[in-house]
């Protein structure tokens, strides 16, 4: 099989050295497509110069192209079975155009709950479309997306043998929708240290929350990347995912790189059939299932429940399925595999 893995225009390059969505999870296909036997071109000019010399990578984007020219010609010839894809572009009429042309499958995963797809943009078997939780899945609905879990990698991340780590930890962008001062609140109330890992996406949600987060039990990494970046997972006793009550989280990396680090995680959800309950089990995590209308000390007091639900689950436990259930084959493989 041969598997053109498409960038697109973004901040990042491809794959990120530390915060990052699509772009972590492009890089995470082609390498599963690898690891399954397939032959892979990194396709656009997005993708990072140091990969080494054993990645085919063409600078080319299909919706700058026009059917019939020559690097259109060029790239049918090549004989892609299948393009993955960043949602975006199975609605992009100018890249639809050229990928009718090229004749193959694609795959693309939903990392947005808010992009609206056109009407035919899925067929469900040619052009297939997959999302990580039932809520996504509903959001969907009308495209007849597939379930997946979403795997995501950086160059540098391979996971030492898990132990039992120490302090908790919160990831992600720092903003009113990951809302991680319910995180520092709920380790705040059991007396446990915390460390902040991220980019600071909002000034003034930072401020708003200036007291709680100035805590003596509160530590800042800033933004981390490669081995840095795993490390503060495998080195965690606990991982601590929150976000805002309105948030609707579309496929969320920490779930499986914490997992593969084997450090549980203690999940707050807003609602039912969210990515956290999709990702975790009671071998590998705790979620704080909270009412919407409950205030921020309720919901700080039932994620800390939760994080003292995780303390007692074993490392290496939680490691051996995380990686089993975050496999980077395994995913590509239900990306390539057409519906019957």
């Amino acid at each position: 099989m041969l598997v053109g893995v498409c960038d697109f225009p973004s901040s990042y390059t491809f794959p990120p050295a530390g915060y990052g969505g699509i772009e972590r999870w492009l890089w995470a296909v082609a390498e599963g497509a690898r690891a399954a036997g397939a032959d892979v071109h990194l396709l656009g000019p997005g993708w990072r110069t140091d990969l080494g010399d054993n990645w085919t990578t063409r600078p080319v984007r299909l919706e700058d192209l026009q059917p019939g020219i020559r690097q259109t010609r060029e790239l049918r010839a090549t004989g892609y079975d299948l393009l993955v894809v960043g949602h975006e572009y199975p609605s992009h009429a100018g890249w639809r155009r050229v990928w009718a042309d090229l004749d193959c499958d694609v795959a693309t995963f939903q990392h947005s709950p808010v992009f609206r797809h056109t009407i035919d943009a899925f067929d469900a078997k040619r052009s297939r479309l997959y999302c990580y939780s039932p809520e996504m899945a509903g959001l969907y609905a009308s495209h007849a997306p597939m379930i997946e879990h979403a795997v995501h990698l950086g160059i540098g991340e391979a996971e030492p043998p898990a132990v039992p780590g120490r302090d908790l930890v919160w990831l992600g962008r720092i903003d009113e929708e990951k809302a991680p001062h319910l995180a520092v609140r709920a380790a705040q109330l059991l007396g446990r240290r915390i460390r902040i890992v991220g980019p600071v996406f909002d000034g003034d949600y930072m401020r708003r929350h200036q007291a709680l987060f100035a805590s003596e039990h509160v530590s800042w990494a800033g933004e981390l990347g490669g081995v840095a970046k795993t490390a503060a997972f495998s080195e965690a006793a606990v991982y601590v995912y929150t976000c805002s009550r309105t948030y609707v989280e579309a496929g969320a990396a920490v779930f499986g790189e914490s997992l593969r680090a084997g450090t549980p995680v203690a999940a707050l959800c807003w609602r039912d059939g969210t990515c956290a309950e999709a990702a975790l089990c009671e071998a590998t995590g705790a979620v704080a299932r909270v009412d919407p209308e409950l205030d921020d000390e309720a919901v700080a007091g039932a994620l800390a429940t939760a994080i003292e639900l995780c303390t007692d689950l074993d490392a290496p436990t939680v490691q051996d399925i995380g990686l089993q259930r975050f496999d980077p084959e395994r995913h590509f493989r239900a990306l390539a595999t057409r519906p019957c």
